[in-house]
């Protein structure tokens, strides 16, 4: 999610703006949990790192030829770090010190990005040929983006989960 149109200064009213209700974070209505359109929005947000971060991990081991095992740790690790970094700049802009914000990052996205990056290469893992198709055809695209629409929609439910609890998501809420 986008923090960049939220106020910088700390101690604002979340109250004041509309779609903000009680603790847990944006869109949450008190003892409601969570919104589903909240929880879309944060797994959007996790789902574009993730995805720039896989991709090009793919994109990189494939044209350096290593195999798939490699290529998948490069992927995964650089869409954690992708996934992390949307929201550690997002809560530097809003007035965070470095090490508060690596922390706010870790607690908002850790479990999103894991679920989602254990579903989408378990989806590419069980395509048959996805593992050994090249970025020319057809098949690796299908099955990436197919793993990222699956991904998406097992983890959107965890995430609206876990942000009505005031965990993950909810806790870059917090702090803008």
């Amino acid at each position: 999610m986008d923090h960049t149109a939220h106020h910088t200064q700390t101690g604002h009213d979340h109250a004041t703006h509309e779609g903000h209700h009680g603790p847990a974070g944006h869109g949450t209505q008190t003892g409601a949990g969570a919104s589903w359109g909240t929880a879309v929005r944060a797994t959007l947000h996790c789902l574009t790192g993730c995805a720039i971060g896989e991709i090009l991990g793919m994109v990189i081991g494939t044209a350096l030829m290593w195999g798939n095992v490699p290529t998948m740790i490069l992927a995964i690790t650089l869409a954690f770090l992708f996934g992390y970094s949307f929201t550690l700049f997002a809560v530097i802009r809003a007035g965070l010190d470095l090490k508060s914000a690596i922390a706010v990052a870790f607690a908002a996205d850790t479990v999103s990005i894991a679920v989602m990056e254990t579903v989408d290469n378990g989806i590419i893992a069980l395509v048959p040929g996805a593992m050994d198709a090249h970025l020319s055809d057809a098949l690796f695209w299908s099955a990436l983006l197919g793993g990222f629409v699956v991904a998406f929609l097992v983890t959107t439910p965890v995430n609206k989960w876990m942000i009505g609890r005031g965990k993950g998501h909810a806790v870059v809420h917090a702090h803008h």
